[in-house]
């Protein structure tokens, strides 16, 4: 579920800034930092936990980092020497994937940032490059690409063929140039492309899906270069052909829910003649209950289709549309097919706000329009 970096969502009460930063997480900060000669644990949390009220996520990091930085050495060589000695041990190497690692663990790169950018760029990269083995530095080596562009990229060039794979990943994930919560890059979109090149055949999925989304972002500013980059890679062969499937797929999601013709005629998905009649059941349905998509397609020659459907739905500034991905199928010529899917009318959704009102559900088919049905949503039972 996306979440904004004050730790919100989730629905009523919850708070993932206080999951990730409380008593039980930053007792185990402290007991790591305790290694450290003259660190008091008991000073850190004494200051470190009152201050977390109030704060979001990232306001948190920052004061968490402030609180460690106290009893720190001032001097930033002697500081990251003493960052990295409290570093627990990597993550697990033998993973190939979900190990993001603990949001505890960011204090050396935000450290990194604050005091080694101006003055000590490489033995600050040099920590990044210790500490992304222990929490992504995704946020954290951006600030080095736009300040030193050149001697940053030169590292990147390293990095990419690194032993391990989370600082492999940080490459990928780090040039983004849509990163999520992370601040701008100035670097042109092109420019990691060449890093890209190199990580398409990762072993590893943790690497190929940054991949996949970097070239996510690129689709929606360079569509064409992505398609031809994308074409590169199938003929190389490199990547194992069932990953580049997947991950030809997930960097052209955006595209296809766009409905752009060069990204569905790379998956295989051509326009072509396709009938289709379309149900929807309850015809009034009220927030938190279930609509049911039904959607016949019978086609004159056999092909493969990708079908999703968009949802404009109502609201107090106005209509808005998302669009959700039904499935695949493959017709043969002149079989009907009957596509279904439930659709829960969730009153929050994760990026948008159901109102009662006037909805509708266009099909779409390889990208093209083929059925519409409307329906009112009715207010919730007691609402």
């Amino acid at each position: 579920m996306a979440r904004g970096p004050d730790g919100s969502g989730g629905g009523a009460g919850f708070s993932l800034a206080d999951q990730l930063f409380n008593d039980q997480t930053l007792g185990d900060l402290a007991a790591e930092y305790a290694r450290l000669d003259g660190f008091d644990p008991e000073r850190f949390l004494d200051t470190c936990l009152p201050g977390l009220a109030g704060r979001g996520l990232l306001e948190r990091l920052d004061w968490i980092a402030d609180c460690i930085e106290a009893q720190l050495p001032r001097g930033f060589p002697a500081m990251a020497e003493a960052l990295e000695a409290a570093m627990p041990a990597p993550l697990d190497p033998t993973r190939e994937d979900d190990d993001f690692g603990r949001f505890i663990h960011a204090v050396p790169g935000i450290l990194a940032v604050r005091h080694g950018l101006e003055e000590h760029q490489d033995r600050a990269l040099d920590l990044l490059h210790r500490a992304t083995q222990r929490f992504s530095m995704e946020f954290y080596i951006r600030p080095f690409l736009n300040r030193w562009p050149e001697e940053t990229l030169a590292r990147l060039d390293d990095w990419v063929r690194d032993d391990n794979y989370h600082v492999r990943r940080l490459v990928s994930e780090g040039t983004r140039p849509r990163l999520p919560w992370a601040r701008n890059i100035t670097l042109a979109p092109e420019v990691p492309l060449r890093f890209l090149d190199a990580l398409h055949a990762d072993p590893t999925r943790y690497v190929t899906r940054s991949v996949a989304n970097h070239m996510n972002d690129l689709s929606k500013i360079m569509p064409e270069r992505v398609l031809a980059h994308l074409e590169r890679w199938r003929a190389a062969g490199a990547q194992n052909a069932a990953e580049l499937d997947w991950m030809i797929r997930h960097a052209l999601r955006t595209a296809v829910k766009r409905g752009e013709r060069g990204a569905l005629d790379f998956l295989g998905f051509r326009a072509g003649a396709v009938r289709a009649r379309l149900a929807l059941s309850p015809e009034t349905p009220r927030i938190g209950e279930a609509l049911e998509i039904a959607v016949t397609l019978e086609a004159e020659e056999a092909m493969p289709v990708m079908v999703d459907y968009r949802l404009r739905f109502a609201r107090p500034s106005g209509e808005a549309e998302k669009v959700f991905k039904l499935r695949s199928a493959r017709l043969a010529p002149g079989v009907p097919v009957t596509l279904r899917k439930v659709h829960r009318l969730k009153a929050d959704a994760s990026t948008f706000r159901l109102h009662a009102g006037a909805h509708r559900v266009t099909v779409q088919v390889n990208g093209q329009d083929v059925a519409q049905a409307g329906f009112m949503l009715q207010p919730p039972l007691g609402g």
